[in-house]
């Protein structure tokens, strides 16, 4: 009883882990349905007065990147990088990095950024607010926190989010844990499940981009893969290397803009609506142009590299707001150009392609990548070809840019680390 009783530290740390998946799975999809709800209101909103959102979202960007920097500045960009920077000291960032308070703040600035029409995407908070409720459900268990309950909160909050609890567990070994710890391994990959499972219970088995079985022949994939790779990672690297210069970069205009945020939130405001009003594809997530793509359906050759600029100015605007989802769409995007030089081959297939390429690119984690797109798609013949030109685009996104993103953002929440260090 005092071992494994109701009072003993192992009970308790199984409840937190249990409780704290259960709540991840039912935060996740709360989460979602709101992000869903308000994006639909603000595509309303444009159906109704087309030009209004040359108002509206320079505003809106202006009010939320105030907000954050006053009220919830950890809650800044992704969340990810938060969630790694918390790993080193797990105590301390429970106060700060990955609280609830910053977590619920942050849910509350992604959605309103949504309802602007910034490019921003639900995945991102998603981890930084799973990693909160875990964090949460240890503080109620007086259980104390470690590195690897905050690697499996973040994990769950990926495996909910999609609904895909194998890309949850890849997540959580490649991007999270750089030094993952063995002994951990069984309750992290069971938290991952718990929380996918309940969010799969609750919303059904659902298929985040529709069911598209997509498949190659073997000698197409000889020269697409390879293509979609090094096209996809430079694109991907050449993302990240302007979100990174524009946190770190020492040019003059890149200072003026640290010293202005809302200076730069208001014309990053103004390049969004200006996008979004003329093309009228590029705001929010891109879910819905990203899956017409993936089913085959024609798209304007130029979306790829609009949804790029539209995500490059939310994310240098400092919003609250991840970065998977405009992502996806924006590979979609580069698939769909690449498709229209390769009319003899597969549509769907040349797309997905694309769309791994560029993920990796960005988030430079291959094996998550493969995972989620074929989960989210039920592509598993594509698997094979979605790998290789995950490993190509991986290494030629190092080309353009050395750093991993998330990894070197989380370095800019170091200070915070430190101070309860």
């Amino acid at each position: 009883m005092r071992r494994h009783g109701p009072e003993s530290l192992v009970f308790r740390r199984r409840v937190a882990i249990t409780g704290g998946a259960i709540s991840i799975g039912l935060f996740a999809l709360i989460f979602a349905s709101a992000a869903d709800w308000v994006s639909g209101q603000f595509l309303h909103v444009v159906h109704q007065w087309k030009y209004l959102p040359l108002l509206l979202t320079p505003v809106g960007f202006v009010a939320i990147a105030y907000a954050t920097n006053h009220a919830a500045p950890l809650s800044k960009g992704s969340g990810i990088p938060q969630v790694i920077a918390a790993k080193s000291n797990p105590a301390g960032a429970s106060e700060a990095l990955v609280s609830m308070r910053t977590a619920i703040l942050k849910s509350f600035l992604t959605l309103g950024a949504l309802l602007c029409g910034a490019s921003v995407g639900r995945e991102g908070p998603t981890v930084q607010l799973a990693a909160g409720v875990m964090v949460l459900w240890h503080k109620v268990m007086h259980a104390p926190m470690r590195a690897s309950m905050i690697i499996a909160g973040g994990a769950a909050g990926v495996a909910a989010a999609f609904n895909t609890p194998l890309a949850g567990i890849a997540f959580a070994i490649e991007e999270l844990a750089a030094a993952y710890e063995q002994r951990m391994t069984l309750l992290v990959m069971t938290a991952i499940l718990i929380s996918g499972m309940v969010a799969q219970g609750v919303a059904g088995d659902y298929i985040y981009f529709g069911v598209t079985g997509a498949t190659i022949p073997f000698r197409s994939a000889l020269y697409v893969v390879p293509l979609a790779g090094i096209l996809g990672g430079l694109g991907g690297g050449i993302f990240s290397r302007l979100l990174l210069l524009a946190v770190s970069g020492n040019h003059k205009v890149l200072r003026w803009m640290r010293a202005r945020p809302l200076a730069t939130a208001a014309i990053c405001g103004v390049v969004v609506a200006v996008l979004g009003v003329t093309t009228g594809l590029t705001w929010g997530t891109g879910y819905a142009p990203a899956r017409a793509m993936i089913e085959g359906v024609h798209a304007p050759l130029w979306f790829g590299i609009a949804k790029f600029v539209a995500t490059v100015a939310t994310a240098v605007a400092g919003l609250p707001g991840g970065i998977f989802a405009p992502s996806l769409a924006t590979g979609a995007g580069f698939g769909n150009m690449l498709r229209q030089f390769l009319p003899g081959e597969p549509a769907s297939a040349v797309v997905l392609l694309g769309m791994t390429a560029y993920f990796t690119g960005v988030v430079r984690a291959p094996l998550t990548a493969v995972i989620i797109i074929s989960e989210t798609t039920v592509s598993r013949g594509l698997m094979l070809p979605m790998l290789g030109a995950a490993l190509i685009a991986d290494q030629s996104s190092q080309w353009v840019c050395k750093d991993r993103l998330y990894h070197a953002l989380s370095t800019t929440f170091s200070s915070h680390r430190d101070d309860d260090d």
